[in-house]
């Protein structure tokens, strides 16, 4: 556990984890009131998210942008619940999510993400595949993409389809093209 304060001891909500303000020693989740900490992440890692969104942001429809790295509500339980919030590598969100996030406060909302992204690393191959999938298909984001940046780099893109959860498309390396949810064509090759 990193140095300084100590976490609080009871499930938090939503509201009181964004309280808790930045977090210097690495990455914090909120995960059913739990706080769940991870390692920053590394230098390759980095410049895969950054990557991806410089070839992201020029293709997003006007109504949305890329934002690499926030935390967002999933919107699992009523506010006065032990809730969870993640914090994507990038996000493809409403554009009028921010300005209401500047003017009511709190985190981002799930309801105003339209694409989720997490590039797998060691530590987070089975959160990222399993665990995240399942909550982030429970909160209703649309779009879930998930990058192995281990060669070949690939991307796995999943659309919610209805009670089942994310029915994920083949699995692409070297170019990922697709119609939906807005033309996209990336060079995953670029993510090295």
């Amino acid at each position: 556990m990193p140095a300084g304060p100590l976490p609080p001891v009871h499930l938090l909500t939503v509201v009181e984890y964004a309280a808790l303000g930045e977090d210097e020693h690495g990455r914090t989740e909120l995960m059913e009131g739990s706080l769940v900490w991870s390692p920053s992440p590394t230098a390759d890692h980095m410049m895969a998210t950054a990557c991806l969104a410089l070839q992201l942001t020029p293709q997003v429809p006007p109504e949305f942008e890329v934002i690499p790295g926030v935390d967002i509500d999933l919107e699992l339980v009523p506010s006065d619940q032990p809730g969870s919030s993640r914090r994507p590598d990038l996000i493809v969100v409403d554009r009028a999510a921010r300005g209401r996030q500047r003017t009511a406060g709190g985190l981002l909302r799930a309801a105003d993400v339209l694409i989720v992204v997490e590039i797998v690393s060691p530590g987070s191959r089975s959160t990222d595949n399993i665990v995240k999938r399942a909550e982030y298909a429970d909160a209703g984001i649309p779009h879930y993409w998930i990058v192995d940046i281990e060669p070949p780099i690939s991307l796995l893109a999943g659309h919610l389809a209805a009670d089942f959860g994310y029915r994920d498309d083949p699995s692409a390396t070297g170019t990922y093209t697709a119609p939906e949810p807005f033309p996209v064509r990336l060079d995953l090759d670029l993510l090295r």
